[in-house]
């Protein structure tokens, strides 16, 4: 075997750290670039807020501060914890308040039962409900488990379905639906009847079969099912949820002497600046001079990043509005046909950095708060020379016309074809019946009423 020694050149694109940031930042929301901020100046000692934003520090003098800085360098790179405000004990306390499924039925138990034995059998059922409030633990189960006659077990969770929310530990959905029947004293003659035998075929929407069975007419059955409809599935859904967070639109565009105007929404994310005294280094040894450079060239590239995002989220909100201009002024129905590509040929730059750009970023309109991804929509592709349809429109058609259907004669997914290329909207059947379905809505044989 001969070995030989060979030279070959190769191109590679390496992305540096600080390019990769570059890109990060680029992809924030306006409020989860205010929090990297906020981390970014609790560990960058070079970096200072502002005068001019909100957060501005408190004033102090030039010696103060060169105090500051020596005294933060002898740490060994220790970093100060941020201080916590009267807000984040605001949010903790309202995190509290917010009760499980599993907080809430205990609470009652100690209410509501007095005997010690099943005071601890009614907790421990409710540790073994699920997140609807169902047991799927059978009785034998537990009484195995906790080496107690199963009769005693049976009778504690009868007590505990007669807790609120209504329908909580329920076997199975006949057994939810028969609790809270019961509980409004409906639970007899045919509604007890479609509980306990029917409720597949009323998932089949097969009404009349039910009532041929049952003896009645299907306007009965149809009252019977309305009723029924109106009980929660799911008693122990609403628990335990998160708290609601609030979108903060990142750019705002209005209306201003007749022209359209681009506003960058920054007011809670705090301007940044590299602490003057940085360049006035003659006081430090040669390490803290070294220390110093590497943090302030940080920081520059972190402002510069900031910077570069607000100029290119500028730029492509300002292509959006351009290409999407009837919107504004009236309505989304006006929304086109756009794709990203054409926003990056336009500004002159690459498909990804748009994409990137409008990324977990909302606009406030006139017409509300909208996602900037909701500005490239799908679109149905042109037919014969037909003009591009953009699928939301579609689907907001179809939404119309079943809600303003007779609900005896339901429009068939054929039907709804055909009044949309009445329309102009060449749609067959099938994209039809997909876009039904999309939007959560039945088929005709299920949504006939009688």
């Amino acid at each position: 075997m001969k070995q030989s020694l060979s030279l070959n050149l190769k191109q590679k694109l390496l992305m540096t750290p600080k390019l990769q940031q570059s890109i990060n930042i680029l992809q924030l929301s306006a409020h989860e670039l205010g929090e990297l901020i906020e981390k970014e100046y609790m560990e960058n000692p070079t970096l200072e807020m502002d005068s001019s934003s909100e957060h501005e520090l408190e004033p102090t003098s030039d010696f103060e501060r060169t105090m500051d800085f020596l005294e933060y360098l002898n740490k060994d790179d220790e970093k100060p914890e941020p201080m916590a405000n009267d807000d984040d004990y605001k949010v903790k306390e309202f995190t509290r308040s917010n009760q499980t499924l599993e907080e809430y039925l205990s609470e009652q138990v100690d209410f509501t039962f007095n005997d010690k034995q099943e005071i601890k059998i009614a907790h421990y059922i409710i540790g073994l409900l699920d997140a609807a409030g169902y047991l799927r633990t059978s009785l034998a189960e537990i009484s195995s488990l906790l080496n107690t006659d199963e009769e005693i077990i049976k009778n504690v969770l009868v007590k505990i379905q007669l807790l609120e929310p209504v329908g909580i530990g329920a076997r199975d959905l006949p057994e939810c639906l028969a609790i809270q029947a019961k509980k409004i004293n409906v639970y007899n003659g045919i509604i007890k009847d479609i509980i306990d035998k029917y409720l597949t075929k009323v998932a089949d929407g097969k009404i009349k079969e039910i009532a041929i069975l049952e003896n009645t007419e299907p306007i009965k059955v149809q009252e019977a099912i309305d009723i029924i409809r109106s009980f929660n599935p799911k008693p122990g859904a609403s628990f335990g949820k998160e708290n609601l967070e609030y979108i903060v639109p990142d750019v705002v565009v209005k209306d201003i002497n007749g022209k359209l105007e681009v506003i960058i929404n920054d007011t809670n994310v705090p301007k940044l600046r590299v602490n003057s005294l940085c360049y006035k280094r003659d006081m430090l040894d040669v390490n803290s001079k070294k220390y110093i450079e590497q943090h302030v060239n940080s920081a520059i590239w972190l402002i510069k990043s900031i910077e570069q995002r607000r100029i290119t989220l500028l730029k492509v909100v300002n292509e959006i509005v351009k290409q999407q201009e009837m919107v504004f002024y009236k309505g989304l129905s006006y929304m086109k046909p756009l794709l990203m590509k054409t926003i990056a040929e336009n500004i002159g730059v690459h498909e990804s950095t748009v994409s990137r750009t409008v990324a977990n970023k909302y606009m406030e309109m006139p017409y509300g708060i909208i996602a900037l991804k909701k500005f490239f929509a799908a679109s149905v592709n042109k037919q014969n020379g037909e003009e591009q349809i953009i699928a939301d429109k579609v689907k907001v058609k179809i939404k119309e016309l079943i809600e303003s259907e007779n609900k005896a004669k339901p429009f068939s997914d054929q039907q709804l074809s055909n009044i949309l290329n009445e329309n102009g909207m060449k749609i067959s059947r099938r994209t039809v019946m997909k876009y039904r379905e999309q939007l959560g809505l039945a088929s005709s044989s299920k949504r006939k009423r009688y």
